[in-house]
């Protein structure tokens, strides 16, 4: 005789009697009615009323209401099962997990059993909100864990939950993204009320079959204990658990150190090697020239070396580096390691600019409160560029311009587009680098004699590009036009449509990172034509990924490294970074160096300052 149906074994028992009812008559366990309540005996009165088909349902379907409150406390004991055993990642989610005995049950019910009524129902009614919070953060580390590489941090990532609804917004549609942050915010507020009222109603149950109860606790606990002795396994995974424990222990953990952490970093970013050099000793070896220094979103090391993406990839970037080597233009690539992993663009370029590991939302908003000299800024303090940023991504203002040090920055809304949207992307990267040239950099090498005579004044450009192309889903795509043909984008209206759909392409793994590199084969194309047409012998260029694509296309074990590569037409600008040991041209080797983003900072302004013996690079006429 199971142990649901030998606690529901009486006919004519009153299901929704009241547990203080129970609590203070204890029912042994020879005979109790359903949920262990008094049985009801009907005056006269309900006697006639029930001899006439009176009464309540239960009395008139005594067997249905066995199966429904047996079913009930069934589903209950699998919900608390499942939501203690459940892992924080997608890959460990197997039927081994679940065919463990976790031992905060085992504690937990030993508890409810030695408490008071009143005390238990409390204690019962905490728990299973606690268990539903544990079951929610659970879920969130999934999520995270899929998209970012990591797991949810209570402290900073709230905000992050904003922004992912408006990425659903941008790659379903309003209306379907309003329904999914509805849907998931009915599942959180299901699983907190359902999980309380699972465990108070376990809960009773054990107090009106407490000796059940204790025997089959003691049992568990024993054949816990064995387990964990003998090291018994289902499928390689320990039948003994004590994964909620160690869960809840971690999130403690994270929160402590997330806290110190912002206490830790604000020391840290006080210190600055390059705090007070003074501008003319700043970068006097790209004296006279274009830099443009360009992210290329989610170009991670998986599109350069992942069997799938990388021959079109590589491809791109071999016949790059001949158009451009064909061009007089000459390369060095090497590895970064970002901050950032799967999205949180920012933290990534806040890494690469700020010579800081900007790995949380925490230390992002500490460094942009703050005065840390950025790459961007440290071209400001020279007072021998205009700074600009061209930023499509951005939809609305951006109060981190002057941390950064840019004179004018251009968003989507001042680009002049009047395309479609791909997805994500506000606008193709084409477009992007096309109106760049038309707003800033057309004008300062205008052609003509007026153009020579405003040149001898107008100040070299440093530009910061941030191309949205290769952002997720993927779909649709842009395509490589002329020049000549973009306009003010209205010709992308066709392109859009021919496009795929996200909803489509997300359906199999393999076309998602089909898709994933023809994106990123699209910027590169984009970037390197850029070149070829408007650079000049005094453009330098640095690109680079800001962080690796979502687990579904570099893999479950990625790294966290991204491509990193400079041009420049004049030679004696890579002769600055020779002792870096880099690979020629646009694709890194797998032996290339591999450094932490936040050590590219100080790099590049050490090769570019001031060196012993050395003049100030000049422009070439």
């Amino acid at each position: 005789m199971s142990l649901f149906t030998r606690f529901h074994q009486q006919p004519n028992a009153d299901v929704a009697a009241t547990a203080d009812e129970a609590d203070e008559e204890p029912v042994t366990d020879a005979g109790p009615p359903p949920d262990g309540l008094p049985e009801r005996i009907p005056d006269d009165a309900s006697a006639g009323n029930d001899a006439a088909g009176g009464g309540t349902w239960r009395d008139r379907h005594p067997a249905t209401a066995r199966t429904i409150a047996c079913a009930t406390t069934a589903l209950s004991a699998i919900l608390v099962l499942l939501a203690l055993l459940l892992p924080n990642q997608l890959a460990l989610l197997t039927p081994g997990r679940f065919a463990r005995i976790p031992v905060e049950g085992i504690f937990g019910a030993a508890l409810l059993l030695v408490l008071p009524p009143k005390t238990r129902r409390v204690a019962a009614a905490l728990a299973g909100a606690g268990l539903g919070l544990l079951t929610v953060l659970n879920l969130l580390d999934i999520g995270f864990n899929e998209t970012l590489g990591r797991g949810f941090n209570p402290v900073f990532d709230w905000s992050l939950l904003d922004d992912g609804e408006s990425f659903l917004q941008d790659s379903i549609g309003r209306a379907k993204a309003i329904g999914v942050a509805i849907g998931a915010l009915a599942l959180v507020l299901a699983l907190l009320v359902v999980m309380t009222l699972a465990i108070v109603r376990l809960s009773n149950l054990m107090a009106r079959h407490s000796a059940t109860a204790t025997r089959t606790t003691l049992v568990l606990g024993t054949v816990w204990v064995a387990c964990t002795a003998l090291g018994v396994q289902v499928a390689g995974v320990p039948v003994a658990a004590e994964s909620a424990a160690g869960l809840v222990q971690n999130r403690a953990q994270q929160v402590r150190a997330s806290l110190e952490d912002e206490q830790a970093f604000a020391k840290e970013a006080a210190a600055d090697a390059f705090r007070d050099t003074p501008g003319d000793q700043l970068l006097t070896g790209l004296r006279g020239k274009d830099v443009i220094f360009t992210f290329i979103e989610s170009y991670g090391r998986s599109a350069i070396e992942d069997p799938l993406v990388a021959p079109g990839v590589d491809a791109a970037l071999a016949d790059g580096t001949k158009r451009l080597r064909a061009a007089g233009y000459s390369a060095r690539s090497g590895w970064l390691t970002s901050a950032t992993y799967g999205g949180s663009s920012w933290l990534g370029h806040s890494t690469f600019m700020s010579g800081l590991w900007i790995d949380n939302q925490q230390r992002y908003r500490t460094l942009t409160a703050g005065d840390r000299l950025t790459l961007t800024g440290a071209f400001k303090r020279t007072g021998a560029w205009r700074t600009v940023g061209i930023m499509p991504g951005l939809t609305k203002g951006w109060p981190e311009a002057s941390f950064y040090g840019l004179d004018r920055v251009y968003d989507s809304r001042d680009l002049g587009y009047k395309g479609p949207k791909f997805s994500w992307s506000t606008m193709p990267d084409q477009y992007a680098l096309s109106a760049f040239e038309r707003l800033e950099r057309g004008r300062t090498h205008a052609k003509g004699q007026a153009g020579k005579r405003a040149r001898q004044h107008a100040k070299p450009l440093m530009s910061f590009i941030a191309l949205t192309s290769s952002h997720n889903p993927w779909a649709p795509l842009p395509k490589t036009i002329g020049w000549d043909e973009i306009g003010d984008g209205s010709v992308y209206n066709a392109i859009e449509k021919a496009g795929k759909k996200p909803v489509d392409v997300w359906k199999h793994t393999a076309q998602v990172r089909t898709e994933y590199g023809k994106s990123i084969q699209y910027s590169l194309h984009s970037l390197i034509s850029y070149l070829q047409k408007y650079g000049t012998k005094n453009t330098v260029l640095v690109f680079l990924g800001d962080h690796q694509p979502v687990a579904k296309v570099s893999g479950d074990h990625a790294s966290r490294d991204v491509p990193v590569t400079v041009v420049a037409h004049d030679p004696a600008v890579l002769k600055r970074i020779s002792g870096w040991r880099w690979t020629p041209g646009l694709r890194p080797g797998p032996k290339a160096p591999v450094w932490r983003m936040d050590t590219f900072r100080d790099r590049f302004l050490t090769a570019y300052g001031p060196q012993p013996g050395s003049a100030p690079s000049r422009p070439t006429p």
